[in-house]
Order: structure tokens, then sequence, then C-alpha cells
């Protein structure tokens, strides 16, 4: 076997991030947060996936049809975008629609906060809680 693999799963210097984007258009076409430091595409994809997903469900009201789903989803959700030089990211374009259609029944399909690379940020121990120990 050569040495040359497939390095597109592997993070860049510092990670993948995701731009989160209000589609209510309050931040016009900027983000109104980048989530930095996917340490693999496969992570951020799924991130991005499930974090669109929340926010379709988000906007799903009793005995609204899927295009007015999407339509509530387009006026007041929020879209994920994998950063990524080589356009190889999770677009929400290819499952919004069938994310419309369908009811998410499993909590896990909307759990975008364990794939979080900042929850990381919470679990270390602050200054604080040392200062306790000591």
């Amino acid at each position: 076997m050569s040495g040359d693999f497939d390095t597109t799963l592997f993070a860049p210097p510092g990670g993948f991030s995701v731009n989160i984007r209000d589609l209510s258009g309050g931040n016009g076409a900027e983000p109104v947060e980048t989530v930095r430091g996917f340490p693999s595409l496969l992570q951020a994809n799924a991130f991005a996936r499930r974090y669109v997903r929340d926010s379709l469900e988000r906007c799903r009201a009793p005995k609204l049809t899927p295009d007015e789903v999407l339509a509530a989803w387009f006026a007041f959700g929020e879209d994920a975008e994998v950063v990524n030089g080589e356009g190889q990211g999770w677009s929400s374009g290819a499952e919004i629609r069938e994310f419309a259609e369908k009811r998410c029944t499993d909590p896990e399909e909307r759990n975008w906060r364990v794939l979080d690379p900042r929850r990381h940020e919470d679990d270390a121990p602050g200054e604080d809680e040392a200062e306790d120990e000591a």
C-alpha cells in the first residue's frame, strides 16, 4: 500500500468550522456564529446536520404541511454550513425537504450539543474549583 491516503476527513490546523446563519435575515448574509474546532469533517458534518434538523423541528407546528414547515424554517430558522475550501461539507439543501416531510422521532438526530467542541471548554475545571480543592 502506498503512503497516499485521503486526508479530507482530517481537520486542517485548528479544526473544521461550522457557520450558523439566521435565516430571518437579522444578520444579513453573515453568520451569527462560527463554531470552531471540529477534529474531523465527519463530526463537523454531523453537527451541522443535527443543528439544522433541530432548528427545523423547532419551526414545526401542529397541522403544518411540509411546505409550510419549510416556509417557517426559511423565515425563522437557522442554517448551518461546514466551512471547508474543498466543498465537501454537509449542506442543508441536500436534506431539508426530507426533514420537512418527515417529523423527527429520534431525539439523537437533533442532539447537536453532544458534538459541539465548545462543550469541552465547560468540562475543564475553573480557577474557582481548583482553589476549592487546595
